[in-house]
Formats: C-alpha cells, sequence, structure tokens
C-alpha cells in the first residue's frame, strides 16, 4: 500500500461524511474519530494477518529445516510483522491528525519512534534466531558467537537510541553523533568491560584460545572446569565439583591459564609425580639382595645380563673386590629404576610411543625424588587418576624389597618415640 492509497482512501471518507450532512467540528472529530478506529483495527488485522501467512508457510512444511524452527521459536515473524504495522501508522498519521496541527507534530514523533523500535525489535530476534542457529552448528559451536551478538545488539541500540534523540529533537544524525564526543571518556568509562570482552573475544578467536567444552584452569579466578558458556564479558565455567566460575573474557588474553585441549587431543595424558627415596637406604647390592631380586620376573633377564658384563669389566681392570666401591656394581637404587621402567612397560594403559622415563631428580632434604615421566592413554580424569592411583600403589609396595626405604617427614608419634627411647 503506498502513499497514494491512503490519500484516496481519507478524502473518499471526508467526501462521504460530507454527504452525509455532516459540517464544522462534528466534521472533523467524526473523521478523525472514524480514521483512527479504521487504522486501528486495520493495523491489528494486517500484523495477525501477516503473522499467520509466515507461521503457516512454516507449518505447512513437510520437513522443518532448523532456520524454520529457530524463526518461529524467536518470534521472528511476529517481529517483522510488526514493521508492517509501522509502516501504516507512519504513512497513515498525516491523515489522520490533518485537522489537528498541534497533535499532528506529536503524532508524527511517536510513529517515527514506533518504526524504529519495531525495527530495532525486529533484528534483535533475527539475530537471536542467528545465534541459535549458529551455536548448534558443528562449524560454529565452538565459537564465541553469544559475544559478536551482544556486540553487534550494542551497536544497535545505541544507533537505535541516537535515532530516536534526533527524532526527538528534530537534529540531525551528524549534529547528534558530534554531541557525543564531549561525552567519550564517559562512554569509554561506562562500557569499559565490553569493550575490553569485545577485543578478547576477536583475540579468542583469531587464535583458537578457548573454545565451548574446553577444560581450562584459571587459578587466580578459582576456575577449574569445563567451559559452558563465552559472552562479551564473561566466561563461564562449570567446575569439576559443579560449582559456577565466572571468568572476565579480558582475563583470559591478558592474565595466565591453563587449557587442556591439547592433552585432550593428543594420544595421552601425562602422569608426573616422583616418589622420594631415603638417602641412607642407598647402598650397592650385595649376593644377598642380587640373589632375592632373581625372582621378580621382570629383573630376571636384566640381573643376568648386567651381573655377566659387571664382572666381564672388573676382570679386565682387576679390580680388587674386597671393596664394593671398586670397579663397578649395581645398586638398589638403580635396580629400582630399571624394575619401575619394565613395569610401566608392561602396564597396558601407558603409552610407550609418547616421552617414557624413570629418572632422578636433584636430592634435597627430602631424599633422592625418583620421578615417573610417562603419558596414560586414559585421558578422563577418574580413569586417568585410577591408572596413576594403580601405579604408585604398586611402586611403593614394591620399594621395600629393594632394601629401600621411603622418605617421610616424622609425625607427633614418632617424635614422642624418639624421646621415650631416649629416657630409657
Amino acid at each position: 500500500m503506498n502513499l497514494f492509497e491512503f490519500e484516496s482512501i481519507f478524502n473518499e471518507l471526508r467526501k462521504l461524511l460530507i454527504e452525509h450532512g455532516l459540517t464544522g467540528s462534528v466534521l472533523i472529530y467524526s473523521y478523525f474519530l472514524i480514521g483512527s478506529v479504521s487504522v486501528t483495527l486495520f493495523l491489528f488485522i494486517t500484523i495477525f494477518v501477516t503473522r499467520q501467512v509466515f507461521i503457516g508457510v512454516v507449518k505447512s512444511a513437510k520437513t522443518k529445516s532448523d532456520w524454520q524452527q529457530a524463526l518461529y521459536e524467536f518470534r521472528v515473524f511476529r517481529a517483522f510483522a510488526l514493521i508492517f504495522g509501522a509502516y501504516i501508522i507512519y504513512n497513515a498519521v498525516p491523515y489522520v491528525f490533518i485537522d489537528f496541527k498541534n497533535w499532528f507534530f506529536y503524532a508524527l514523533i511517536f510513529s517515527k519512534i514506533y518504526v524504529v523500535l519495531a525495527t530495532m525489535f525486529a533484528i534483535n530476534a533475527f539475530l537471536n534466531a542467528l545465534v541459535s542457529i549458529m551455536e548448534t552448528s558443528r562449524k560454529y559451536a565452538d565459537k564465541p558467537i553469544r559475544s559478536y551478538k551482544q556486540v553487534a545488539k550494542i551497536i544497535i541500540y545505541i544507533f537505535g537510541f541516537v535515532l530516536i534523540l534526533s527524532i526527538i529533537l528534530n537534529q540531525s544524525l551528524l549534529y547528534i553523533f558530534g554531541g557525543f564526543g564531549a561525552v567519550t571518556a564517559v562512554f569509554i568509562l561506562v562500557f569499559r568491560d565490553p569493550i575490553l570482552g569485545f577485543v578478547a573475544s576477536v583475540q579468542m578467536s583469531a587464535i583458537d584460545l578457548v573454545r565451548v567444552g574446553d577444560w581450562i584452569t584459571v587459578e587466580k579466578y578459582g576456575a577449574d572446569g569445563e567451559v559452558t558458556e563465552i559472552n562479551l564479558t564473561t566466561i563461564k565455567v562449570r567446575n569439576w565439583d559443579k560449582t559456577v566460575t565466572i571468568v572476565p573474557s579480558y582475563a583470559i588474553v591478558s592474565e595466565s591459564f591453563k587449557n587442556w585441549r591439547a592433552m585432550e587431543e593428543s594420544e595421552g595424558r601425562r602422569i608426573k609425580r616422583h616418589i622420594n627415596i631415603k638417602i641412607s637406604s642407598i647402598k650397592f647390592c650385595d649376593d644377598d639382595l642380587i640373589s632375592r631380586l632373581q625372582s621378580i620376573d621382570f629383573l630376571k633377564d636384566y640381573l643376568k645380563e648386567t651381573q655377566l658384563q659387571i664382572e666381564q669389566f672388573n676382570a679386565e681392570h682387576t679390580v680388587n673386590p674386597n671393596n664394593l666401591v671398586n670397579g663397578r656394581h649395581m645398586t638398589n637404587i638403580g635396580t629400582f629404576r630399571v624394575y619401575a621402567e619394565k613395569y610401566l612397560e608392561s602396564n597396558p594403559s601407558i603409552n610407550t610411543d609418547l616421552t617414557f622415563m624413570v629418572r632422578q631428580l636433584q636430592a634435597t632434604e627430602n631424599g633422592l625424588p625418583i620421578e615417573i615421566y610417562v603419558f596414560s592413554k586414559e585421558k578422563g580424569l577418574k580413569k586417568f587418576e585410577e591408572v596413576a592411583a594403580d601405579i604408585f600403589d604398586h611402586l611403593l609396595a614394591a620399594v621395600p624389597y629393594f632394601d629401600l626405604e621411603i622418605f617421610q617427614s616424622p609425625s607427633g608419634s614418632d617424635m614422642r618415640g624418639f624421646v621415650g627411647r631416649g629416657n630409657d
């Protein structure tokens, strides 16, 4: 419906009223009343019919796509129907209020504002539907789509507010935007978090720092769990204890955090733990200890081959056998380390294709650390901890068989026993 048709309809209405003998103020108010009621009824009918047409097309489809369902769920059709209503009001106002010059000015302002609000509402509904579709897509499921939606909405709201302000003040957009230059500092201060969050979201998306579904650890904020939502200003993390931590988006790009995604995508999860051996228990292996260790299946071949190599070396170098310090001899700590390696090699839950070693660390006041540095095939938290616990359960129980002792700081009962023996 164009402007000419509106003009023709209202001209015909006035002629009809005049033909029925209406004149003066009766004509004016009758024309206004009938015109207002007619436009209002036509407005509601148009909105209703427009909605039903769009909804009917969706419902009649045999196979409903995600797009159709999202547009229906977020009432996009209703939003765009309001735009038709806004068009009707804007074009009808000049003819309805033709006899009321004072009212006409305010009615025209109201109609323009309604057009702006209806358009903003329609764009907002379409953005909600678009984001809903993108979040269900594998391609965009791990992207911070909500952040971009929020930025788009802020821009729309700001532009809409400025446009409404220019309508009310009857000034151009350039004039209004020019006035905002004086409050730019205040604007930046008020929207500091959204601005920083938007920049952070762009950086996270560009270099793929964080995705929805990632396991991240941010110690400063006590976050350790799965990312469930990435917004413009915040990242929601559901911790493993089922609590929820909110982390500022800009903290991810400005501070230290740990993302476990690379581990989950790899072929194993690292086990890096150590056992502290009491240094005073470390010694050379004598014949009695070697004899006892030969009953351990993992060490049979190793002891036989190593013992032969040692005897050949000592014989070639005419080593004095009366002192074990002379020449080469096995130690209980070295034999235990070999045993740990062979035990881990036989464990089906350990990925031997990745970094695999049992090593000594720098001795400390807490003893000599023997570190297990291997990768578990099980990467889930529960299964991983079970694998690690089984390994150390076994190794801790095996330590005494090598005449070794595990270092442990004295407890209160140990100190009381020591004092008691001293008094005796």
